[in-house]
């Protein structure tokens, strides 16, 4: 692919994204405008030409980007982070976007209205979203029933949680739905991911407490899977609570950790806009630091035990490679492609593969931990 072709088209997609797309986008309610983009992306993946068009504008590939992760091939490191497509609509068309791979979900074992809207807020200054969907999804079962027939063309990760609902209050009831999400879900997936985070359903979060995750993975061990198994993790623990879990994580199946879902703290430097609500978890720029604090601490403890994904804050090329450099081999976004526009997949990568050169690594994967030293 010609590089300085690429580099103008992407120029001017974002100055149309910036100059055009996105005051519209922004002045309308972002639920809204996420549920129409989600409707325009499947349309497009329904045909052959939808997704031909959309990767002469989008798409990117250098063979510095492409590694093997788990047994998976991956064409590039950047990927669609779970929440936005929630019930399995865009598979068709992620790929011409540019994504190296993509995770559905959350899935939960029965379907989920989510929570009461208002429940998605834009932080314009802060570069965030505030999120209060709570789970929202078609179930496991719907979901599934719409992927028996699809081939993915990148990889595809599920990621399961359990239904937000009172009944799962019950420990047991709760364990039981990922365990029917997991069971349902397993055929599909390149890759699963346990989501014990999510800051917006019932009950919180009770997985994070180590004997109870303990009791979701010895459950969740008895499913038979040759699946590679992700454990997506709040960016809120202290390192004494993240201690807990690592611990927790190396006596099952656990092969890596996703750093890291929604922050609920209010306190966090990084707010800047005015008037938040109380509800919800950010996301974006808020979560930045935290996500690659727990990168860092995590590769630093654990080394290569863990295969470690970076989600938060990636906006630009130099965020997602500090993240690589600090020890995840693949990252995802979901603000970054609403803020700067989806050309921002193909200038991540392009930008990837140029630090890359400048720091003389001939693939990616020379380049994953590199800034934090193991013991």
């Amino acid at each position: 692919m010609n590089e300085t072709r690429t580099y103008y088209r992407n120029k001017v997609v974002s100055n149309l994204y910036r100059n055009l797309l996105k005051p519209v986008f922004f002045h309308n309610d972002p639920e809204f405008v996420h549920d129409c983009m989600t409707g325009f992306g499947a349309f497009l993946g329904r045909y052959t030409l939808g997704q031909r068009m959309t990767k002469s504008f989008f798409d990117y590939e250098n063979s510095a980007l492409i590694q093997d992760v788990l047994g998976i091939s991956f064409r590039n490191p950047i990927g669609l982070s779970a929440g936005f497509d929630k019930n399995a609509e865009l598979v068709d068309i992620l790929p011409s976007v540019g994504f190296g791979f993509a995770e559905i979900g959350s899935i939960t074992g029965n379907p989920c209205l989510g929570n009461a809207k208002p429940r998605l807020w834009r932080l314009p200054k802060s570069k965030s979203l505030l999120v209060y969907y709570g789970l929202k999804n078609d179930g496991c079962v719907a979901i599934a029933e719409k992927l028996h027939d699809k081939f993915f063309t990148i990889p595809m990760g599920m990621s399961i949680a359990m239904t937000n609902c009172e009944e799962n209050l019950v420990l047991e009831n709760a364990i039981k739905d990922y365990a029917k999400a997991f069971a349902t879900m397993e055929p599909f997936g390149n890759y699963i991911t346990i989501n014990i985070s999510c800051p917006n359903a019932l009950g919180g979060q009770p997985f994070i407490a180590p004997d109870k995750l303990e009791h979701l993975l010895d459950t969740l061990d008895k499913i038979p899977s040759q699946k590679p198994i992700f454990i997506k993790l709040s960016p809120d623990l202290s390192n004494a609570e993240l201690d807990a879990l690592l611990d927790v994580a190396r006596r099952h199946r656990v092969h890596g950790i996703i750093c890291t879902n929604l922050s609920k703290k209010r306190d966090n430097p990084k707010i800047i806009d005015a008037g938040i609500p109380s509800k919800g978890g950010f996301s974006g720029k808020v979560v930045q630091q935290l996500s690659d604090d727990m990168l860092s601490y995590i590769y630093k403890k654990e080394g290569q035990r863990f295969i470690l994904v970076g989600c938060g804050g990636v906006f630009t090329a130099e965020d997602a490679y500090k993240k690589i450099r600090l020890g995840a081999s693949l990252v995802q976004l979901i603000t970054g492609m609403i803020f700067e526009g989806p050309q921002v997949i193909s200038q991540i990568n392009q930008g990837l593969a140029e630090l890359l050169k400048r720091d003389g690594f001939a693939n990616i994967k020379e380049a994953v931990g590199v800034d934090s030293s193991t013991h």
